[in-house]
């Protein structure tokens, strides 16, 4: 079930503009996944209540909310984001050209 899951998952990978995601920011759903980190296998582990690997990623700050200043920085910008959606999240990641990437991720849990 897992590799049908990914291969389903990775066909939904898209890229958005700020604009997509501002409805999902203000419900709480957007949540901002490291560069380093596959995006894929992050839904993947959501959509299957993987909790040892999310809980871990939380802890390590790999996954979590963006914080107030990404949001302004974002807004500010026309930045894309390569996104996922997982139900009821909205997985995202900056591109890793991006100088916000080569800075440590601020997220909240």
């Amino acid at each position: 079930m897992t590799a049908n899951l990914h291969a389903e998952l990775k066909s939904m990978v898209g890229q958005v503009q700020w604009e997509w995601l501002k409805p999902h920011v203000q419900r709480d759903a957007v949540v901002v996944v490291n560069p380093n980190l596959d995006l894929v296998a992050v839904g993947v582990a959501i959509a299957t209540d993987n909790t040892q690997a999310v809980e871990h990623w939380i802890t390590e700050q790999l996954i979590g909310k963006p914080d107030a200043e990404q949001l302004v920085v974002w807004s500010d910008d026309n930045k894309r984001f390569a996104s996922l959606i997982v139900q009821p999240y909205v997985l995202v990641q900056v591109p890793e050209d991006s100088a916000r990437a080569a800075t440590p991720l601020k997220i909240r849990p």
